[in-house]
């Protein structure tokens, strides 16, 4: 298993690199909200070699122009990692699966060589989502034992805790094998 974190505008955009294989920077959220911090926490992990990765947090509604604004702000590098944040927003309402699932398949339209990934906890995917579409690969969040979440399905990354901040395992041997898969033909 690799170990890696997420960011956002919440971290520092001189987070502790150390024993890192990757890390994923918050980008965009709906249609309006870039991350102030992505150039720096992006410099940051690309300075450490690090597998970089970029998400948007998904709102309801206007997938296609959500999906465009994401590609826009997030950089463009072959081997980059792209995930979409699906979740309740701070109002308590969330896209459908429907509405998860086009935004996936645009964003993969868009950038056609680019991993594309679905974040989500292990609630949605329980109980909320009715098709298990999560484009490349599955990014579940479930706060148990690191590598051991709680589902039956496939998964490449999985968010194990929030203390000290958002900290994940990667189910690959080594940073070569992510760097390989993160990197399609």
């Amino acid at each position: 298993m690799l170990r890696g974190i997420d960011v956002s505008a919440y971290q520092s955009a001189s987070y502790s690199t150390d024993g890192l294989a990757f890390v994923f920077v918050k980008a965009t959220e709906g249609r309006t909200y870039v991350n102030p911090k992505l150039a720096a926490q992006t410099k940051r992990a690309r300075e450490a070699g690090l597998v970089v990765g970029f998400y948007h947090f998904l709102w309801p509604g206007n997938l296609a122009a959500q999906a465009e604004y994401f590609v826009s702000r997030a950089p463009e590098r072959a081997g980059d990692i792209l995930a979409v944040d699906w979740e309740a927003t701070g109002e308590g309402s969330f896209a459908s699966t429907a509405e998860k699932d086009a935004f996936l398949r645009k964003v993969k339209q868009l950038r056609p060589k680019q991993r594309v990934i679905l974040y989500c906890n292990r609630n949605f995917w329980l109980n909320v989502d009715d098709t298990s579409y999560a484009g490349d690969g599955l990014w579940i969040a479930d706060y148990v034992t690191a590598g051991r979440p709680r589902i039956k399905a496939a998964w490449r990354f999985h968010q194990f805790t929030d203390e000290p901040v958002d900290t994940n395992v990667a189910d690959f041997d080594s940073p070569a094998a992510l760097r390989a898969w993160a990197t399609p033909k």
